[in-house]
């Protein structure tokens, strides 16, 4: 009867074990010093090797020859637990056997000692599922078990796990496994099995497992299946879902290019081919991020999972982007992502996103904006404000210059016309200094209430014909908030007039200056 991959080349010894050192090197040193623990948490994602080490410490235990780190693999012992057929190694889903009762089951169990074997090990898959009244039957045996009783609890959400369970164990965190490793150990059964594929294509198998051997070696199973013994990566790819990365630089392409119709173009072709764009989106992701990745840390970088040709063609691609720009795009194509997950019209989203990405390639940053007026003024030119298109600034009451006056009097009459004395009142005792985006009024405390007011906010904006910020001081008087005041509003005026911040403000109309400070002064 065939037997899939990925039992048939399951690790039976820790020497097989690949990408969990740290666990291997633990446990080898505890079987090694005859330190066995009673209880092991086992945890980490699936496809780890989680349950594989469970029956590897099984094998070292109850091996004729052991205790031992390397089981001889050739006693019954060695053979039933491989196989799953001893007596004295209990294996129990969790997901099904996860009530009290089972538990007390479980708890009269551990009472008898091993028909055959040295230790009776119960290995618990899912432990996570267990609910909670059986973990509280289970508690007072895993705190004071019989000698001859090990318990392993294998859990991809450990977090679960009761704190009166985990830390009467010990616990083991399982790494997701290295890309590398997973594709030397896809080239090597490949090699036992007369399967003929290229790096590309083991690449693609790889990655599918996303750090999961197990996962990885099921798309190999099904490839394997689909394509015979020799498996061509373009028809991997369409089996497991995968986009070439040649679909992928085709969007750096067009953003290279700020080609935006490319970009629907590539949208109409993908779903012309019954692709899914949930998964084009995510593809898009990983390739933004890998192009980052491989812009900050070279073409030689263990970060980005890649055969060592994709990753030279990805650091090469990533020389024609800046950080910021790669930074950009991979912050839009995961909010696309995002977006697509509850997209009724995923095709309109995906257009609206790429299209996004096209138009945020085109800004500048405000240092380089600034950096070219100073080369400018430089060599002699004039500059000349931008040609983008932007709607007329709103007319603006006076500056400064002749602003406090005229604002006194267009308040007045306003406020007299709509016979709110008491605010117009307040006005005429007030100083009033305006900045970008704010008038301010220096008044005494008794005229502070009326200055608050609403009715004094629709007022100004009224008058100015756009929303103004108003900010009320209070002092002892006017005269001596104006005094207070006055070396502020020389130090504004100067920085306003400066010819570099006027230049800014006409190229950028809707800006606003909100905050003057005179570093000399703050030292």
């Amino acid at each position: 009867m065939y037997q899939v991959i990925a039992r048939k080349y399951r690790p039976r010894s820790f020497a097989e074990l690949i990408g969990q050192e740290h666990v291997r090197t633990t446990l080898e040193n505890a079987l090694a010093q005859g330190r066995i623990a009673h209880g092991y948490i086992f945890s980490g994602q699936r496809g780890t090797g989680k349950t594989t080490v469970a029956r590897i410490v099984a094998r070292c235990l109850n091996c004729q020859q052991g205790p031992t780190v390397s089981p001889c693999g050739e006693c019954a012992n060695c053979l039933e637990i491989a196989g799953g057929g001893s007596i004295d190694v209990i294996e129990i889903d969790a997901a099904s056997n996860r009530g009290i009762n089972e538990m007390r089951e479980l708890r009269e169990n551990v009472r008898f000692r091993p028909a055959r074997d040295r230790y009776k090990i119960f290995i618990i898959d899912e432990a996570h599922q267990i609910t909670s009244e059986a973990f509280n039957a289970l508690l007072k045996t895993l705190e004071e078990p019989p000698e001859w009783v090990v318990f392993v609890l294998c859990t991809t959400e450990s977090h679960k796990i009761p704190n009166t369970i985990a830390s009467r164990c010990q616990q083991f965190s399982f790494r997701s496994v290295d890309f590398d490793l997973v594709l030397e150990r896809l080239e090597s059964i490949c090699r036992q099995e007369g399967i003929e594929a290229d790096q590309e294509t083991l690449g693609v198998l790889a990655l599918a497992g996303e750090g999961s051997v197990r996962d990885s070696l099921s798309a190999l199973d099904q490839a394997i299946a689909c394509c015979g013994q020799k498996l061509e990566v373009a028809e991997v790819r369409q089996l497991l879902g995968r986009f070439s990365l040649q679909t992928l630089e085709q969007v750096a392409a067009a953003l290279l290019a700020q080609d935006a119709r490319r970009m629907l173009d590539l949208v109409q072709e993908l779903e012309r081919n019954g692709h899914n764009l949930q998964h084009f989106c995510r593809e898009l992701c990983r390739f933004f991020r890998n192009l980052l990745v491989a812009k900050i840390a070279g073409a030689h970088t263990r970060l980005v999972a890649a055969s060592g040709g994709e990753r030279e063609r990805l650091a090469a691609l990533a020389e024609s982007f800046s950080e910021e720009d790669l930074t950009r795009y991979l912050h839009l194509s995961l909010e696309q992502f995002r977006d697509l997950q509850f997209s009724l019209l995923p095709r309109l989203h995906l257009e609206l996103g790429l299209v996004r990405m096209v138009h945020a390639g085109r800004l500048s940053s405000i240092e380089e904006v600034l950096s070219g007026l100073g080369e400018q003024r430089s060599a002699g030119v004039s500059p000349r404000p931008q040609t983008a298109k932007r709607s007329a600034p709103p007319p603006s009451p006076p500056r400064q210059a002749a602003g406090a006056s005229l604002w006194s009097q267009r308040l007045l009459a306003a406020l007299n016309e709509q016979s709110m004395t008491f605010i117009a009142d307040a006005v005429e005792h007030a100083e009033i200094h305006e900045r970008p985006g704010e008038l301010e009024f220096v008044a005494a405390r008794e005229f502070a209430m009326a200055l608050r007011s609403g009715d004094l906010q629709k007022a100004v904006e009224a008058l100015a014909g756009k929303p103004l910020k108003i900010t009320v001081r209070v002092a002892e008087s006017a005269a001596t908030a104006a005094a207070v005041k006055a070396p502020e509003d020389e130090t504004t005026h100067r920085a306003l007039d400066n010819p570099e911040v006027r230049r800014y403000r006409e190229l950028f109309p809707g800006s606003e200056v909100r905050t003057v400070r005179n570093l000399k002064e703050q030292g």
